[in-house]
């Protein structure tokens, strides 16, 4: 294929060249691993909706993502972060993508959909712990209502008004006693949200960890597992071999999620991951692999993607549905590069660039032509034509 002319450091312009994408199968069988993918939501670019204040989004085209990822054979874990929850993406908004998201999931007898409760309804002045416990409830019980099973989410407002881990222990406890059925607890570090450091009470991670496991083996019958986004391996396995027999790691590092997949002598841990939102194909084939035993072919799958992965969710990490959803655009999915709360200007055309040469070095540039044509429009539009 033709070169195109690409921006490099210093102002140069080079030539780049895709190789094009590689072969990957769609799943034969359930994979040995629970594997969710955090999708991301599609914004409405022809709303007139501000969109530094309202949700704008493209329900068909954000739906047909969901349906993308079922189709590769991954769950999908609803309005997380990835669909910029808390970072554009109001409550209200969010109860109703899980009900859309539900509705379409009955197309697909296999389908598996885990959603966001949170208390982001809250306003942003401290709250009783009360208040707080009040918030979850009331999304809990929403979600439940939809038939939803719960992604119980980090608390901003939790964060701001506990005093100690028995504040957080009292908030979880209540909460937990409630629902119809276990959930993930989401453990998300401040390098994706800086208003959640020294969650658990606890501004070092392994005394937070010892908190945190004190709170789960108390109520181990109420969750299924919980997913930490600490971008840390060695603190992931740590927790890992701590949980009660029975509770899932769900690894959410986005950085190491290769290894921490296939795990060791004693032990692996499942996936909720925002990066299987933008290598799906590559991370459904390797898993496949994984699932066989084939432990060099998942490996030599994944391996061009750790690279990509790591680029997206580079510092400033809450910045990566940015790339996310530029993939998305460049291979097609959605027919603008356009995000809730006008995020599409979170990350600089050299960095969208350098995506643009890792996700073609992954093979998951799915259609060449279409990614370049996009790919000089968006250089253009930045004066870099």
């Amino acid at each position: 294929m033709k070169p195109i002319l690409l921006p490099a450091a210093g102002g140069r312009m080079e030539p780049f060249a895709p190789r094009g994408p590689k072969p990957f199968a769609r799943p034969a069988k359930p994979f040995a691993r629970v594997a969710y993918a955090a999708a991301h939501v599609v914004a409405d670019p022809l709303s007139a909706a501000d969109p530094w204040l309202e949700a704008a989004i493209d329900w068909d085209a954000t739906l047909a993502y969901r349906r993308h990822l079922w189709s590769w054979g991954f769950a999908v874990a609803e309005a997380m972060d990835t669909a910029q929850r808390g970072m554009g993406l109001d409550w209200p908004a969010s109860l109703e993508l899980i009900g859309r998201t539900l509705d379409a999931a009955r197309d697909f007898p296999d389908a598996k959909v885990a959603s966001g409760a949170g208390t982001d309804h809250l306003s942003s002045e401290k709250h009783s712990l009360e208040r707080i416990i009040g918030a979850y409830e009331e999304q809990c019980a929403a979600i439940e209502k939809l038939g939803g099973r719960i992604i119980l989410m980090a608390s901003r407002a939790l964060a701001a008004a506990a005093r100690s881990p028995d504040d957080y222990a009292h908030v979880y406890d209540r909460v937990l006693s409630q629902v119809k059925q276990p959930v993930i607890l989401h453990w998300l570090g401040e390098m994706f949200d800086p208003a959640l450091a020294g969650y658990w009470g606890k501004k070092d991670h392994s005394a937070a960890m010892d908190v945190c496991v004190s709170l789960i083996s108390k109520n181990k019958a109420k969750i299924d597992g919980i997913k930490i986004s600490l971008l840390d391996k060695d603190k992931e396995i740590a927790m890992r071999r701590r949980l009660p027999r029975g509770v899932r790691m769900y690894t959410g590092d986005d950085f190491n999620f290769a290894e921490l997949i296939q795990g060791d002598a004693q032990g692996h841990s499942d996936a909720l991951l925002g990066i299987f939102d933008a290598i799906a194909p590559a991370a459904s084939q390797a898993l496949s692999h994984l699932s066989a035993g084939e432990w060099d072919r998942y490996h030599e799958v994944l391996a061009p993607t750790v690279p990509l992965s790591r680029h997206v969710f580079c510092a400033p990490t809450r910045f990566y549905k940015t790339g996310v959803v530029f993939m998305a655009w460049l291979n097609g999915h959605q027919r603008h590069f356009v995000m809730v709360g006008g995020q599409q200007s979170a990350r600089h055309v050299l960095h969208l660039c350098e995506l643009f040469r890792l996700a073609d070095a992954a093979g998951l540039l799915a259609d060449p032509p279409l990614a370049c044509a996009r790919m000089k429009h968006f250089l253009a539009v930045n004066g870099c034509a």
